[in-house]
């Protein structure tokens, strides 16, 4: 079977793969199991009254606070967080998931206060999930349980895996829109927990063990053909700029000639007031030319063969009754837009703020902070806004945007934004920098030949 990035969830399986595992439908029951009614009677576990799902006859639902003790941890007074390591470090949840600086602390504290290795952890505040430790014996955080069980009924991995799933502790997650704040040690404890003989349970951890590890040779071989073919498509863009990807045809009328007519273009737009007259570019110096082109080709500046231009620098306000889509790169997709789920302005919000530049089908959006130069193109002919943290390029009508857009994908254009970034707390690049990017242009014919010949290829290596 082909498969490719776009092909492969590894979350989703991961997720159906723990929904079987509590469902019972991950590996066989056997008969031989002493069954999980036997697991209540021994050790006082208490029957759950809620069941959200069908089980096997052999398994029962339980209250987990009956067989599952959930230990916090201690809030940490300033005093209390020492940055020496000859005493007992302290974990907290940032540790657990991004945070590689470490507190210690010289207290000497109640047993069920530390982590060893093997333990089963929660963090419940921030982020969220179950941890087996096995960073050395730790104090921990207030937001972090320790989870103590009877490991004569229960398994720790088998309850591990069933933490692991957020749908089971919180039912509708951050994954399906809500936003989880922190997790209550009361509802933890009366959470319905799926209770399958010990061996089973034992069973069922092995077997989602053995499916995550395949899982993820698979995601990193997918990574790395995703990896490849991002560099694939950039050498032959790079192949493109440069006059190799297709062969020049000496009868093409040449870049030179398509200069002329873009200024006249120019010109007119500007005595019909369409377009204002701007202070022309610097010229290009023999020194800023990167690498050779063909001679029908010429080297321009990004102003000169595009508008480039942004909107009022004022944040709109989203309103209920909004109909106007204001966009910016966080409704980026994969390959396009969402212009459905993007935020909504008023019509006196549109009007005031689309003064300046208002988008058309076929520009295209670059951004200037955050993924700087992430390019997308207007693929809908609606009123619409492009954030302030956005410019938008307009080729002349002379020019193949599809060719433009490639070049703006370029590894051109990714050195052009070394070049003139600002690097402050917050990197940007400036309009009148965007404006002078260096381009290679080819004569028209050659363009409409190479944009295709770019969506000929790129179709082959997604596969």
């Amino acid at each position: 079977m082909k498969m490719n990035s776009l092909d492969f969830d590894a979350q989703a399986l991961r997720e159906k793969i723990l929904d079987l595992a509590m469902r019972g439908k991950l590996v066989p029951q056997d008969p031989n199991d002493e069954p999980a009614s036997v697991l209540l009677e021994k050790d006082n576990l208490k029957n759950s009254d809620e069941k959200p799902h069908d089980i096997p006859a052999s398994w029962k639902w339980i209250i987990l606070g009956s067989g599952v003790n959930f230990y916090n941890g201690r809030a940490y007074k300033k005093n209390e967080l020492l940055n020496d390591d000859k005493f007992t470090p302290v974990l907290r949840v940032g540790n657990l998931f991004t945070n590689s600086s470490w507190y210690y602390s010289d207290l000497k504290l109640d047993p069920n206060k530390y982590i060893d290795n093997g333990d089963l952890i929660y963090a419940w505040s921030a982020s969220f999930g179950p941890k087996i430790w096995n960073g050395g014996r730790v104090i921990f955080h207030y937001h972090i349980w320790k989870l103590k069980y009877d490991n004569t009924a229960i398994d720790k991995n088998f309850l591990y895996y069933f933490l692991l799933d957020k749908r089971n502790v919180v039912g509708e997650t951050d994954l399906h829109g809500s936003t989880m704040k922190h997790i209550t040690k009361t509802n933890m404890e009366h959470l319905p927990f799926p209770l399958p003989p010990l061996s089973e349970q034992s069973r069922i951890a092995a077997k989602i063990a053995q499916l995550f590890a395949l899982l993820r040779k698979v995601e990193t071989s997918t990574q790395q053909y995703a990896k490849l073919q991002t560099l694939l498509k950039s050498k032959v863009l790079d192949l493109a700029m440069c006059g190799k990807l297709v062969k020049q045809d000496p009868n093409d009328e040449p870049a030179s000639v398509l200069l002329e007519k873009i200024k006249a273009e120019k010109q007119e737009l500007i005595k019909e007031k369409k377009i204002k007259k701007t202070k022309p570019l610097p010229p290009i110096t023999d020194d800023e030319k990167p690498f050779a082109i063909p001679d029908s080709w010429e080297w321009v500046r990004l102003g000169d063969i595009a508008q480039v231009g942004d909107i009022d620098h004022k944040m709109p306000k989203q309103t209920q009754d909004g109909i106007y889509p204001y966009i910016s790169p966080k409704d980026f997709t994969k390959n396009g837009i969402d212009y459905q789920n993007s935020k909504k302005i008023s019509k006196e919000d549109f009007i005031k703020l689309s003064k300046k530049f208002l988008p058309q089908k076929g520009d295209l959006i670059f951004p200037r902070y955050g993924t700087i130069g992430k390019i997308r193109e207007v693929n809908v002919d609606l009123p619409l806004l492009v954030s302030y943290s956005c410019c938008l390029v307009r080729s002349s009508k002379l020019i193949d945007n599809s060719f433009v857009k490639s070049e703006l994908d370029s590894q051109i254009t990714k050195e052009e934004i070394k070049r003139y970034i600002n690097k402050s707390t917050q990197p940007n690049i400036g309009l009148k920098s965007i404006q002078r990017f260096l381009f290679p242009l080819p004569p028209l014919e050659e363009q409409k030949k190479i944009a295709k010949r770019i969506s000929e290829v790129n179709k082959i290596i997604d596969g």
